[in-house]
This record gives structure tokens, sequence and C-alpha cells, in this order.
């Protein structure tokens, strides 16, 4: 069996989209770009109709389908990040022509949602000291971007 791939549908950008994503995580690439063949609300023949592509090793695709179906929070990819860093640099290219929303949560300028969230963090919630995990959890509440020392300071106590 192939593994579960996310289909992420676009209006007219899948390509753009799917070459910035790359653009931010390591071991990922464009592996196909496939064009439509006939017309369809989606595209003309020649247009990008879909992208193959692997983020940091995972696949996914993104299919040119037309202005039908947009994202919703509902659904986010969430990227684990080590460092504060790692944390600064992907906010900001996400956020740049996005949206900033609440808790490590943001809308990239295509509509996507991520959770850019810190290894940590997860560790910290998961914290049999249902104390330190509530501390830890106030904090975050009261965040848009994660900040690491601050988490940590509330686990802390």
């Amino acid at each position: 069996m192939m593994p579960i791939t996310p289909c992420l549908w676009f209006d007219g950008k899948a390509e753009e989209a799917a070459r910035f994503y790359v653009s931010l995580l390591p071991n990922s690439r464009i592996d196909t770009v496939t064009p439509y063949v006939v017309e369809t609300p989606g595209g003309k023949p020649g247009e990008t109709m879909m992208v193959e592509f692997t983020l940091n090793g995972s696949p996914y695709l993104a299919l040119n389908g037309g202005p039908n179906f947009s994202f919703t929070p509902a659904l986010s990819l969430i990227i684990v990040c080590d460092t504060q860093d790692e944390i600064d640099r992907l906010w900001a290219a996400l956020g740049e022509g996005g949206r900033e929303i609440q808790c490590g949560w943001i809308t990239d300028r295509y509509g996507l949602s991520w959770q850019v969230t810190p290894r940590a963090l997860l560790e910290w919630n998961k914290d049999p000291d249902t104390a330190k995990a509530q501390r830890v959890m106030t904090a975050m509440m009261g965040m848009v971007k994660l900040d690491i020392a601050a988490l940590e300071a509330a686990y802390n106590g």
C-alpha cells in the first residue's frame, strides 16, 4: 500500500505554493509537475494541474482544482521545531502575506494553516505533573508566535 498523501486544493497557485513550501524545510523537493491535458474548472491544457512534492520526507500533492473549495483551519500542518531560531524563521516566512493567529498557529498567503511548535512543548504538555502542564498551557494560550524560553520558564514554575 502506498503512503497516505494529503492533497491540497489550490485555485491556480499549486505550483507556486509547493515551490514555496519546499524552500522552507530540509529533505523537501518538487517530485513531479503534471499539466492539464483538457480544460477543466481548474485550468487549461498546458497549465499546471498537480504537483507531487515532498516536505521533510513526507509526500504531498498540490492540485489546481479551481475556486470551488478553500482551506479551513480545521486542517493544519504541524512543523515541530527544536530551536527558537527555527520557529522565528518559519514564522516570518509563513506569515509573509498570511495571518498570525494564536498559540503558534499561522495561516500562510495561500490560506493553509500551520502550527509552528517547539518539540519541548509536546513533551511538557504530557507531563504527569499536571501543575507543570497547566502552567505551560496557560502561557501558550497567551502567545501568538510561541516563545520557547517563556514556555520553559512557565513549565519550571
